[in-house]
């Protein structure tokens, strides 16, 4: 179960850092530049909040070859569903085909590590 405690951090880690990254495009498409920088500055905080005890926390569990690619499993999984359902916008079959890599990757990450326990 403990285990299972960084990747939660990451998944919500992730939410904060895709809003922070992307959000603005929409939500302050109008706005001055700085008003943009600074608030997505505001919400990088709370990801980092999230991602630094994710990453203390699950190096005890995972080397940090194995916490990189869970990192950019979960961003590419929040992403999708962060462009298709806030920004509406579709997600391309090169997108699946490199999520498909990321899982490969993940595969040879986690190759004969018994996740239980």
């Amino acid at each position: 179960m403990e285990r299972l405690i960084p990747i939660l951090l990451l998944l919500g880690s992730n939410v904060f850092m895709t809003y922070a990254w992307y959000g603005h495009l929409r939500d302050l498409k109008h706005a001055p530049l700085m008003v943009a920088i600074l608030s997505s500055w505001f919400v990088a905080l709370f990801e980092y909040c999230l991602q630094v005890p994710a990453n203390r926390i699950g190096a005890q569990y995972y080397t940090l070859p194995q916490l990189k690619v869970m990192q950019e499993i979960i961003t590419m999984a929040v992403f999708a569903i962060f462009s298709t359902v806030y920004m509406r916008q579709n997600i391309s079959w090169d997108y699946v085909a490199a999520a498909v890599c990321l899982v490969v990757a993940a595969f040879f990450m986690f190759r004969g590590v018994a996740l239980t326990g």
